[in-house]
């Protein structure tokens, strides 16, 4: 008898326990579905049903009257944003309001590798972002330039290689491994030539990395529910292992020294040697009202996490938008022809030769990219966390620090209040400005504001050269296997993936 007392109290316990944050959106008035004790509303993502882009893209249709919707990751209160101007003001105007990434579970205790310029918080963002913006500079792309055009001309020739009669490629896989090659040597000064060696240990590498195992889902879920007891919980414990190998070669050959590439590694060594990161505090105060001066050491951790991230996000994103819009433009073949002939028209003028001058000046192959990544945006959705408790100025509603804002993407980009006919593939729609002037603040495939995305112009550049050496050769169709609509891959969480690929007919044109 004591036995099942004890047992009653411990199970009610775990319910008020797991139940405990449930009332935060209807003690603030806000719209929400009934959460599930400890799971909240994201049971089907834990469960590898759904992706949380797609939970999003659900949240954000069954209240289409709403400005924001309650959700409760976990136990975690979440707000759903719908509104662009409440998106505006988060992103970019009270920013400071909501520096935070908000994927981490905690702040202070963190995986090596989540030490990266995507997943940091506070001033060790800060610090990075201000010592990496000098990276991306319009200079510093176009010496790289050369190191694309090599990659595109083997993405041309070797690994696509297709006869008139035509050849079926995973054009998802295709493009991934041109952008791990151009990485490679963008990057890390490395030429992997994953686009001929089948197994190369970059691609690997990459593979990995977005690779999701039962183990990571069940740590991630515990650490969500949990998120004091299991912080110590090491999610990328092997992706570490096989990065700080690779990062520890490239680092002992080059002696720890720039070699004068003036890649991605060539920058971190030279802002090694600068000394400490020094800045503004977007944490701290002084008394005065002042930021604090903040400072930080660049260790071989850190620059370990800032490679893994720049490799990552980079082949990821690119391969995944590239094939898109291949996969559209093979779905609407009077597209597809308007860019080749634009693609053949600037390339004669350049002696059909790729440069970064006609890379710059195919406009509507420009567009059409834009229009992928507007209906399969490789971000699907994205994430900022109250930083000090916030009120919304038009809401009546205020939130608290550690509260989560979460923006579908997504779902906004295929929102026919701000698109017309947006299940259409119409690049024409990005030759003009929107006439929606709230759209501005609706089509963020890179983000916006301070934390949007760092590598943008770089991602643009190398992802319509690739585009370009595919048409200015071949045509793309439908294979007999490729689906129209692909289903996305429920395990694939802050990159969107798509499950069995994106297979397509590449046939050689006549010209």
């Amino acid at each position: 008898m004591l036995t099942l007392a004890v047992v009653f109290v411990l199970c009610v316990a775990l319910y008020l326990y797991g139940t405990r944050t449930f009332n935060y959106w209807e003690k603030r008035g806000i719209k929400h579905d009934k959460p599930i004790p400890f799971f909240g509303n994201n049971s089907r993502m834990y469960l590898w049903q759904k992706s949380m882009t797609e939970i999003g893209v659900e949240m954000y249709w069954k209240y289409p009257k709403e400005r924001v919707v309650g959700f409760y990751r976990a136990m975690r209160p979440e707000l759903v944003l719908r509104d662009p101007e409440i998106i505006k003001r988060v992103l970019v105007s009270d920013f400071g309001y909501f520096h935070m990434r908000g994927i981490s579970t905690h702040k202070t205790v963190v995986e090596p590798i989540a030490k990266n310029l995507f997943l940091a918080e506070g001033d060790l963002w800060k610090l990075l972002r201000q010592r990496m913006t000098p990276a991306f500079s319009s200079g510093k792309l176009k010496a790289m330039f050369p190191l694309i055009v090599e990659r595109a001309e083997r993405l041309q020739t070797h690994a696509i290689n297709a006869p008139p009669t035509g050849r079926v490629l995973d054009s998802r896989e295709i493009m991934a491994r041109y952008t791990t090659d151009f990485i490679g040597a963008c990057g890390f000064g490395l030429d992997m030539d994953s686009l001929s060696v089948e197994n190369s240990s970059f691609r690997q590498l990459g593979i990995d990395i977005f690779k999701v195992e039962v183990s990571q889902i069940i740590k991630q879920m515990l650490k969500e529910m949990f998120p004091e007891a299991c912080k110590h919980f090491r999610i990328f414990s092997k992706i570490e292992k096989d990065a700080y190998a690779l990062v520890k070669t490239i680092l002992q050959k080059r002696n720890y020294q720039p070699c004068g590439r003036h890649d991605f590694i060539d920058l971190l060594l030279e802002s090694k040697q600068k000394g400490k990161m020094v800045g503004q505090s977007i944490e701290s105060v002084k008394s005065n009202g002042m930021p604090e001066e903040v400072s930080l050491e660049l260790t071989e951790e850190l620059m370990m996490a800032q490679i893994v991230v720049f490799f990552a996000a980079g082949f990821e994103t690119s391969s995944s938008s590239t094939s898109y819009t291949l996969h559209e433009l093979a779905y609407n073949p009077e597209e597809q022809r308007k860019v080749q002939e634009e693609v053949d028209r600037v390339f004669a003028k350049y002696d059909n030769k790729l440069c970064y001058d006609a890379v710059s000046e195919i406009t509507y192959l420009h567009c059409a990219f834009k229009e992928g990544i507007r209906m399969f945006p490789s971000l699907g959705h994205l994430v900022r966390k109250c930083a000090r408790k916030y009120t919304f100025p038009d809401l009546d509603l205020t939130i608290d620090d550690g509260v989560s804002l979460f923006i579908p993407v997504q779902a906004l980009h295929m929102d026919p209040l701000y698109f017309e006919e947006p299940e259409k593939f119409k690049p024409g729609r990005f030759l003009t400005d929107f006439i929606n002037p709230l759209t501005k603040h609706i089509y963020l495939p890179f983000g916006e504001g301070p934390r949007a995305c760092i590598g943008e112009r770089l991602g643009l550049m190398q992802s319509l050269a690739g585009l370009a050496a595919v048409l200015s050769r071949y045509s793309v169709e439908p294979a007999p296997e490729t689906l129209r609509h692909p289903r996305i891959d429920p395990t694939s969480n802050i990159v969107q993936s798509v499950v069995g690929g994106l297979p397509l007919m590449f046939k050689l044109r006549s010209k």
